[in-house]
């Protein structure tokens, strides 16, 4: 047990649940679509592996109670994931642009959503 006043600090993320309306659709999007390693299905619940960090797909009944995260996926080649990706028929909110210019890189995204609406993202840090 953590002494009271004791500093906190949170760093790996181990899992992200999302919220989705059709669970087998759901799958067939992260599985087929996107290409992630799925992992196991259990009654009522999807798991995939992102690299380490589990990623949970959780059926909602109610439409209401839907909450989403954004998920950003690191990718080396913006482009490259970005065609790939619309090859199979994913379909962007916004296409590759440049998002913030660091000392050493620039950060470029591209947005697009799953079947149930959920925001997700590609990222690259493009060094010059």
């Amino acid at each position: 047990m953590p002494e009271s006043g004791s500093s906190i600090a949170l760093a790996q993320i181990g899992q992200i649940a999302l919220s989705v309306t059709d669970l087998d659709r759901a799958v067939a999007f992260y599985k087929d679509s996107l290409g992630m390693k799925f992992l196991f299905r259990p009654p009522n619940l999807a798991f995939f592996d992102c690299a380490g960090v589990r990623l949970m797909l959780d059926p909602v009944e109610n439409t209401k109670d839907k909450f989403s995260s954004v998920l950003y996926f690191k990718v080396a080649n913006l482009e490259e994931a970005y065609a790939g990706l619309q090859a199979k028929g994913v379909e962007f909110v916004h296409k590759p642009h440049l998002i913030a210019r660091m000392p050493d890189h620039e950060l470029w995204m591209a947005f697009f959503r799953d079947p149930d609406q959920n925001l997700l993202a590609l990222m690259s840090e493009v060094r010059p």
